[in-house]
């Protein structure tokens, strides 16, 4: 009778425990991993987000940049973590919805790993190049390449990344030879863009705006259905004779599937606080980063469904693999 009441205490406590730990959570700074390098779209909305919620959960947030392999180091370091919700994933859209497309193997399985709490901007592409490239609207770019096979490098935050499918699909709709120059992320892609080592590059809108605002790029059109209000004399590429050509990246805040509930609901708490804070949302839309509102989970599963269909009919009809 004494060994079955002790035995009946122990189980009470090792089940109490996650409950117990999400009372005081979090009670540690939370680190929150970007699989791509510091300055790209991810790592600055990263900690745009990291702010945020450090101020609401009154702690700490600290930002690992974890780049490689198409965000899948990042990611895998991310699910392998301890679930106790002191780990989370800051990711653009290829970790979860492109690299499975396009990967047999993955280290990670983006649907069993993960929960994603929050799909926090959805940003269109913009077509920038260096000034040094001889074109100011997209029938010239396309001109000038057809001229000059082999001689425009367009780069992108690694390869089966949202940016190197936009080139693709640009370059085969457009029937010209750019060459794909992939990076560790979009940051050190706008920096050889900026010094003039590549020529193209199909960049999130955020990121886009201050070289494009200082004169540093020169924009020729925007990969959204319709124009962007931050640049709204800047045609759509389907306005500029590709009326098929649509593409957007969204960024979004993901937890290991395992951590318990009650911490994903707290989590998910703030970050919906957050999506509805004006300020906060003022502050994404001034920089080129349009916000979401907060979504209920099945909205959130019904949306990277939805983008899933969307990316695997572009990478059927480009017939890109990459195992």
């Amino acid at each position: 009778m004494k060994w079955r009441a002790v035995s009946a205490v122990v189980c009470g406590l090792v089940f109490a425990a996650p409950q117990g730990w999400a009372a005081d959570y979090p009670s540690r700074p939370i680190k929150l991993i970007v699989p791509y390098a510091a300055g790209g779209p991810s790592d600055v909305q990263a900690r745009m987000v990291g702010d945020y919620l450090g101020r609401d959960l009154k702690q700490t947030i600290v930002i690992e940049n974890r780049a490689g392999a198409q965000g899948a180091i990042g990611a895998e370091m991310a699910a392998r973590s301890e679930p106790d919700g002191y780990t989370l994933l800051y990711s653009a859209a290829s970790v979860f919805v492109l690299n499975p497309l396009l990967y047999k193997k993955l280290s990670y399985d983006p649907a069993k790993d993960f929960r994603m709490l929050a799909v926090v901007t959805d940003q269109p592409a913009i077509l920038e190049i260096t000034p040094s490239v001889p074109a100011r609207t997209v029938a010239e770019l396309v001109t000038y390449a057809k001229q000059n096979p082999g001689k425009l490098n367009f780069g992108s935050a690694g390869t089966g990344g949202s940016a190197h499918l936009a080139g693709e699909m640009f370059r085969q709709m457009a029937g010209i030879d750019m060459v794909h120059i992939p990076y560790k992320g979009m940051g050190p892609a706008l920096q050889d863009l900026l010094s003039g080592h590549i020529q193209v590059l199909f960049d999130s809108l955020g990121t886009a705006l201050p070289p494009i605002n200082a004169g540093l790029l020169r924009p020729l059109a925007v990969g959204s259905a319709k124009r962007v209000d931050q640049l709204p004399d800047l045609p759509t590429i389907a306005e500029s004779g590709y009326p098929d050509y649509v593409t957007s990246t969204w960024y979004g805040i993901a937890a290991p599937s395992n951590v318990p509930d009650d911490i994903l609901q707290k989590l998910k708490a703030s970050l919906d606080r957050a999506l509805s804070d004006d300020v906060f949302r003022a502050s994404l839309d001034k920089i080129g980063f349009t916000s979401l509102g907060p979504k209920s989970q099945p909205e959130i599963d019904k949306f990277i469904a939805a983008d899933s269909a969307r990316w695997a009919r572009v990478i059927k009809t480009l017939n890109i693999s990459l195992d």
